[in-house]
């Protein structure tokens, strides 16, 4: 058994007495252990931390890759909405397999447990952790804008009755408007992306309770067109980047969102 909460407390000191593929093959039992204080605890840490510093090489670090690909199509909700965190730690240090995306789009809009937190299994955040790796696919030049944007209308469209409660929608809004910053993007490719979204208001019946889904996509929208207006902060304590085509964007969301009020 790895105690990686002493290794976390060392510094993240890589133990002598262990070869690096047993920690690594730990490091990943760990990121889908259905004991929230093992999976987001010190494995976490340590995992991330080995990732940004190199410790952890290159092939290896595709292989991890293609494990957590693979784990999309798991039985265990926690082992799915990991693997997208540990993704995105990979593209973050510049590892990249097209595969990796293909595998993501396969299992984002499609997702049924969209629960940010349990009481037993801790957070699980299928939506906001695939909204992160959705940001930094969509920012990825070997990955059409496009096919980003139209998963994220997919994700907003897709039929659900629970209500995003943890942020997501603030972070499916961020990781948008991430990739809306694309200079490659034609006016006309960011904001077809929208349509989907406009067909889904102007025909499903607004009831009363509001769908979740319906609400779920509004706040969504709404928070884009606040990044699309002051511009997204592409991490923590960098300067915001203006959206590509941000007042077609802007007043497109005004249109899709006027959708609602017309009904």
């Amino acid at each position: 058994m790895i105690d990686w909460n002493s290794i976390r407390a060392a510094g993240c000191a890589v133990p002598h007495d262990r070869p690096m593929e047993d920690l690594v093959r730990g490091l990943s039992r760990a990121l889908a252990d259905p004991d929230p204080l093992v999976r987001d605890g010190a494995a976490y840490s340590v995992l991330s931390t080995w990732i940004a510093d190199g410790v952890i090489d290159g092939p290896r670090r595709l292989e991890l890759g293609d494990e957590m690909a693979a784990r999309f199509l798991d039985r265990e909700v926690q082992a799915r909405t990991f693997a997208p965190l540990v993704l995105d730690m990979l593209v973050g240090k510049g590892d990249f397999r097209a595969e990796w995306v293909t595998a993501f789009e396969r299992w984002y809009p499609h997702e049924e447990d969209l629960r940010g937190h349990d009481a037993e299994l801790g957070w699980l955040h299928a939506v906001a952790h695939g909204a992160d790796l959705l940001g930094s696919f969509g920012c990825h030049p070997e990955v059409a804008p496009v096919r980003m944007l139209e998963l994220a209308a997919a994700r907003l469209t897709a039929r659900t009755a629970h209500v995003w409660d943890q942020l997501e929608d603030d972070r499916l809004a961020h990781a948008v408007a991430r990739v809306l910053t694309r200079c490659d993007l034609s006016e006309r490719d960011a904001t077809a992306w929208l349509d989907p979204v406009a067909a889904r208001f102007c025909t499903d019946r607004l009831t009363a309770p509001v769908p979740a889904d319906f609400g779920n996509c509004l706040r969504t929208l709404r928070m884009l067109h606040v990044f699309a207006d002051r511009g997204v902060r592409p991490g923590r304590g960098a300067a915001p980047q203006a959206l590509h085509h941000r007042e077609a964007v802007k007043v497109r969301l005004g249109e899709v969102l006027d959708l609602i009020l017309e009904r």
